[in-house]
């Protein structure tokens, strides 16, 4: 498959623009998580999703076949108006709490293992190999999420702050599911093996499985069509565009 039709080009675009401001978000704990072992983590975890998302951008800058070419990937990542952004608001709201940061952590990770299953056999070559290489990396950021959550959610302290994190963030995180116009043509011509939103049900018993919450006690936002951005959107873009406004020749 080459040539990438209007809806296809939106279904990467939302998908690797999760990613991009997934990892933005992560690099804002460097250096100031709670320990050392966790700047590491996400730092590791930040330039995982970073190196999706430039990977999601870069076949559809070559319309198709992925290109090597980083202005052309930069203009994707870092020009577009907020109006023409699909990223979902989880990606977009500002976490200044530990437990919030790691919360989103889980939840947005959980979720992209099962977005990237709905690729991993795609009919566009490229996305099917981005997803392997993924599926070998996300592992970790799961690992690494569930293995503090281990530790964190027996004790009576720290469970409180993650369940009031939980309970703030899954309206937004529902909304990982929402699907962007024009699903249906991706779905019939095989990028996709079936909607996306078709997996939320298996991705909330995993939240009742790990939080002992039933997320179906929270309600969701109304869908957007990821066509509504957060109120933190905004400033997060001034940051990530700190660079490239200060130098225009600059790549990612």
């Amino acid at each position: 498959m080459t040539g990438l039709g209007s809806s296809v080009r939106e279904f990467l675009l939302a998908f690797a623009d999760d990613e991009h401001l997934m990892g933005q978000q992560h690099t804002e704990w460097i250096g100031v998580a709670p320990f050392l072992e966790e700047d590491l983590a996400f730092s590791s975890i930040a330039q995982d999703e970073l190196g999706h998302a430039a990977a999601l951008y870069a076949i559809v800058a070559g319309d198709g076949d992925p290109v090597d070419n980083d202005l052309r990937i930069d203009e994707l990542a870092f020009r577009p108006s907020p109006d023409d952004w699909r990223c979902a608001q989880l990606v977009e709201v500002a976490s200044d709490d530990w437990a919030h940061a790691l919360v989103r952590h889980w939840l947005y990770d959980s979720a992209e293992q099962l977005r990237w299953e709905q690729v991993a056999q795609s009919s566009l070559i490229p996305l099917a190999e981005a997803a392997a290489r993924a599926e070998r990396e996300e592992r970790y950021h799961r690992r690494h999420a569930d293995g503090l959550l281990d530790v964190l959610l027996p004790a009576a302290d720290s469970a409180e702050r993650l369940q009031a994190a939980l309970a703030d963030l899954l309206p937004l995180a529902i909304g990982i599911f929402d699907p962007v116009a024009g699903e249906a043509e991706v779905v019939a011509t095989g990028v996709a093996s079936a909607p996306f939103d078709t997996r939320l049900d298996e991705w909330k018993d995993r939240v009742r499985h790990r939080f002992d919450f039933d997320p179906d006690r929270i309600e969701p936002m109304a869908p957007t069509g990821r066509l509504v951005r957060h109120p933190d959107f905004g400033p997060l873009l001034v940051r990530m565009r700190e660079v490239i406004d200060l130098d225009p020749a600059a790549v990612w």
